[in-house]
């Protein structure tokens, strides 16, 4: 019974480590009600299980939410840290970067981040499927784990938040503009210089 116990318990510890909260427990209330969400590659993996995850948390996925979640950019990279001393394998760093924007009325930018994950597997020479295998389950992992990133960091992000940036981009859009359309006049008003006559003799 006591192995039982510890069984459990650790399944719970190593799933909760993973990214993935039992059913009940933990509290995953966001307070946005309603998001649009889109990627640059809009049926990838990783826009797919953002959906679900928003709309498993009762924020409904409409392309009419006042507020845009895009993920702009998805990069992956890889670099050898360490070798064995028989030159059989060696280990390699995975590092996996997702940016993200939120955007408001008139497509206006109102909060961009960036998020990173990082894990390092073994290479070994003599079983290259195997390390392939390894290096695919592992990017897998690493890609919830970025979602389950972004999650957090939406979950604390309030309606009345993104409307206080709202007004802050469009007074700052509008001071832009002005002062474009005050240099396009003072341009337009400047006397225009007549060419200079060379007298001729």
């Amino acid at each position: 019974m006591i192995k039982r116990n510890l069984l459990v318990i650790g399944l719970a510890t190593l799933l909760g480590a993973c990214g993935f909260q039992l059913r009940g427990t933990g509290d995953s209330h966001f307070a946005l009600t309603e998001l649009d969400v889109s990627a640059r590659n809009a049926y990838g993996d990783t826009v797919k299980q953002v959906r679900r995850v928003l709309e498993s948390n009762n924020v409904k996925v409409s392309s009419g939410a006042p507020f845009h979640l895009i993920i702009a950019q998805e990069d992956s990279r890889q670099r050898t840290v360490s070798y064995a001393r028989n030159s059989s394998g060696a280990e390699i760093e995975l590092t996996n970067t997702l940016n993200y924007e939120i955007r408001g009325a008139n497509n206006l930018l109102l909060l961009e981040n960036q998020l990173e994950v990082q894990s390092i597997y073994s290479q070994d020479q003599n079983n290259i499927v195997g390390s392939g295998q390894e290096s695919a389950q592992l990017n897998q992992e690493m890609r919830r784990n970025l979602v389950q990133k972004l999650a957090q960091n939406l979950q604390v992000i309030t309606p009345l938040q993104l409307e206080q940036l709202q007004k802050t981009a469009q007074a700052k859009a509008k001071a832009e503009a002005d002062a474009l359309a005050a240099a396009n006049k003072a341009e337009r008003d400047r006397p225009q210089q007549s060419p200079i006559e060379i007298p001729t003799e």
